[in-house]
């Protein structure tokens, strides 16, 4: 791969690819790092995609073993994380606010919800790309969907106080 593919793939997916590794590891600064090292190994692999949709795949792939990994690592267990104001890219108040609140999700609802509602993959896309059960994913969405109706429900409750 040349510079110029590279370039072209990190202004394409770089916001994907971090928020995957947000949603796993919670941490600003972890995803950051995350996205280099997935894209330095894209610059360094020497596959061929069939088409976009392919290499898309592959990086969300990518970032989701990373972001495990890195969730396993012992550096990572023995630091403190100061939490971000916010996870960039969302510009819009309410957007941001929803993806703060699917943020705050216990890890294992992030991701199957970042990739079928904002990467808008299908639940078998989601299963394959996760390398879980497609009944695991359509579990995971329906336990976060509650857990994110509860949380609206709080939310109301305060705001009409």
């Amino acid at each position: 791969m040349d510079r110029e593919e590279l370039t072209e793939a990190v202004e394409k997916y770089r916001d994907t690819v971090f928020r995957i590794a947000y949603g796993y590891t919670g941490s600003f600064e972890d995803s950051e790092d995350i996205s280099q090292d997935v894209f330095l190994k894209l610059f360094k692999s020497n596959k061929r995609f069939v088409d976009e949709e392919h290499k898309k795949a592959w990086l969300i792939r990518v970032a989701i073993n990373a972001s495990k990994s890195a969730l396993r690592s012992s550096w990572r267990q023995k630091r403190a994380d100061m939490p971000p104001e916010s996870v960039p890219y969302y510009s819009d108040v309410q957007d941001r606010e929803l993806f703060d609140c699917v943020m705050r999700l216990p890890p294992k609802y992030r991701a199957a919800v970042y990739l079928y509602y904002y990467e808008d993959y299908p639940v078998t896309d989601v299963a394959r790309l996760m390398g879980i059960s497609r009944t695991a994913v359509t579990t995971r969405l329906a336990r976060a969907r509650e857990q994110l109706k509860r949380t609206f429900a709080k939310e109301e409750m305060v705001y009409e106080r």
